[in-house]
């Protein structure tokens, strides 16, 4: 509340009254609401001043009213539309609240059937995508697009953008708080640059003395886990293999499945997931010839490095399958489920990894009578987040949704059949003719789209969301 006043008086159950002067117009609330950003706040300190006079705060007073109707009602009022996040992080920053002001700016708990596409991400130089990361730890984004690296905060504002020494990234990790892994399929090597000063601090290639075909190994995949860093090295020869860098030193300790890619079951992994739960590192490759598709999932034990289990297709699963393999595999963490979309069908199955066999697949039937039949192709690509499972076709984007059942026995809900999924659209015809979809990825409750050619990245979110208007 405003005030001409300086004094200060007393409420009967509400605490004091503290008057504020920030720049140049009075406010008047209570400790306990100044309190509330935390005993660390700027706020909270000024609380304990003992004089009566109002507190001088040379600052914005139109944000600063946005952030106390914060404090007061945990949620932004429509007044603050008109900044932009930068703005009103830079003030909450200095209050000393920025984690209220991230809670009431993160968006609803996404999900794939009320979602919509919310902002496009745009690097201001180089701006065709080759590669980015999600990172749903933070809700940031670690772009990368031509020989540049761009971060995007949790509230997708641009943070930094440094130069490598490389022409064009093909794969790029976030490693470390400041630390990218990046690598081009142009040139050899797994390289690593600390984004806080642009410096490259250090390089992995995969080298045998004794083996004078392993040189100029190029990295194809990147994954990481707390301890280390995975990367698909091929060289020239066909050779490839998975190496084991260990993060404190950058040095590579191990390999992983070393092989020569003259065939479909031995080429070099596309695709590297690492799942904490079991402590597996898990390696996909796709390869397209003259007889159809053929692929193969490689799950290791990232300590041992041996082979726990591994799938081979065609070949395997169905009879009524054979010749229709996957063109893309990925894993729900939260479940601990696989899937894989076919190549020809455009079907998709699900299995369960902790009863992996030789054919653990269990194909989704489709149950909306709305959905026409897609197909399938070289361009369906796959994506697990938030116990649902997204699918690119070609420029068309749709979510299988897990169906709710009310079951008491635990156990039997863990069973997996054919109608535990429900298949819908999520974009628009108009969505679909951006662009084949090259990559989705999903990061603080927000899907992260990338298309083929085309300049930066969409975010979709639930529409259920509702705050200030981004500005990039």
């Amino acid at each position: 509340m405003e005030d001409d006043g300086g004094r200060r008086t007393i409420l009967g159950q509400g605490g004091d009254r503290v008057k504020l002067n920030v720049g140049g117009k009075l406010f008047e609330t209570t400790v306990s609401t100044l309190r509330s950003g935390g005993p660390d706040s700027l706020l909270s300190v000024l609380t304990n001043r003992n004089s009566d006079e109002p507190v001088f705060i040379d600052r914005d007073p139109e944000i600063f009213s946005a952030l106390l109707a914060l404090l007061r009602s945990n949620r932004l009022p429509s007044t603050a539309k008109r900044f932009s996040n930068q703005e009103l992080i830079d003030e909450a920053v200095y209050y000393g609240i920025e984690s209220q002001l991230r809670s009431a700016l993160a968006p609803s708990r996404l999900s794939g059937i009320d979602a919509s596409l919310f902002s496009t991400i745009r690097p201001t130089s180089d701006g065709v995508v080759t590669d980015f990361n999600a990172v749903d730890s933070d809700g940031s984004v670690w772009v990368a697009h031509g020989g540049q690296v761009s971060v995007y905060d949790w509230s997708l504002t641009h943070t930094e953008t440094i130069r490598t020494h490389l022409d064009y990234i093909s794969s790029i990790r976030k490693v470390g708080p400041d630390l990218a892994g990046v690598a081009s399929e142009f040139e050899s090597g797994l390289h690593f640059y600390n984004l806080a000063n642009g410096r490259r601090v250090g390089s992995v290639e995969w080298t045998d003395p004794s083996d004078p075909r392993i040189y100029k190994a190029r990295v194809h995949a990147v994954v990481d886990s707390p301890d280390s860093v995975f990367a698909a090295f091929e060289c020239q020869h066909r050779e490839n293999c998975v190496l084991s860098i260990d993060k404190s030193t950058m040095k590579a300790v191990s390999e992983l499945g070393r092989q020569s890619g003259n065939s479909a079951k031995s080429t070099v992994v596309g695709k590297l997931t690492f799942l904490p739960e079991i402590n597996a590192l898990v390696g996909v490759s796709v390869t397209a010839g003259a007889f159809g598709y053929a692929g193969y999932v490689r799950l290791w034990d990232s300590r041992s490095g041996d082979v726990v289990w591994e799938t081979n297709e065609p070949g395997s699963g169905r009879s009524s399958r054979f010749g229709d393999s996957f063109a893309d595999v990925d894993f729900d963490r939260e479940d601990l489920t696989m899937f894989k979309i076919c190549s020809k069908s455009g079907d998709l199955a699900v299995a369960d990894l902790r009863k992996l066999s030789e054919d653990p697949w269990v194909y989704l039937e489709e149950k909306n009578p709305c959905m026409r039949n897609s197909g399938g192709g070289t361009s369906s690509l796959i994506h697990c987040y938030r116990q649902q499972v997204f699918v690119g076709r070609e420029g068309g984007l749709e979510v299988w949704s897990r169906m709710v059942e009310n079951r008491s026995d635990v156990e039997r809900e863990r069973v997996l059949h054919e109608g535990l999924y429900r298949r819908n659209y999520m974009d628009k015809v108009e969505d679909a003719g951006r662009g084949i979809i090259k990559k989705i990825e999903g990061a603080g409750d927000r899907l992260f789209v990338s298309r083929e050619d085309a300049e930066g990245i969409e975010v979709w979110q639930s529409s259920q969301f509702s705050g200030a208007v981004l500005s990039l």
